[in-house]
């Protein structure tokens, strides 16, 4: 079982655009310096993002992507199908010819039915994360990591 570089830039990229709702289209030249993924590698994932309508491009001065729909409604297994990525754990890709095409009976290997369960349980888990709770986790997890800054109140008297 792999997710290819694709599905994970696809991810990372959709949550940085996300991230940025509200304050106008987000540049994909931004989003490649932001999170070191090349703009021409993601200009075929945001192409592909469009065609499924999980993304709308804004063009001209000032141009760029933003959200068609609200992060909320837009799932992981969304954008991991959106750019053609394969959730497939089988070693027959899902054509139930384990054993390859010379194989005389085509036949499904003894394990097909474990791959293929965990091929649902995949997609049932990534359908149920959606775009907004990934957003959410990272803006947790930066106000979990902002450095407390202790005021002394200089009225204060001392203890002792």
């Amino acid at each position: 079982m792999r997710l290819t570089t694709k599905g994970r830039f696809a991810v990372t990229a959709m949550i940085d655009l996300a991230m940025r709702q509200g304050k106008g289209p987000v540049t994909l030249s931004g989003i490649s310096q932001r999170q070191s993924i090349s703009l021409s590698y993601l200009e075929q994932l945001f192409g592909k993002l469009r065609r499924h309508e999980i993304v709308e491009s804004i063009r001209g001065p000032g141009g760029g992507y933003s959200l068609a729909r609200k992060a909320d409604k837009v799932t992981v297994a969304d954008i991991i199908i959106a750019v053609d990525e394969p959730l497939d754990a089988t070693q027959c890709g899902g054509k139930e010819n384990c054993h390859g095409a010379d194989h005389a009976n085509g036949t499904r290997c003894m394990t097909h039915e474990l791959w293929a369960t965990l091929n649902e349980k995949m997609v049932d888990y990534l359908d149920s994360v959606s775009l907004q709770d990934l957003v959410d986790q990272q803006k947790a997890k930066a106000a979990a990591e902002q450095p407390v800054h202790v005021h002394r109140n200089s009225n204060q008297a001392a203890l002792g």
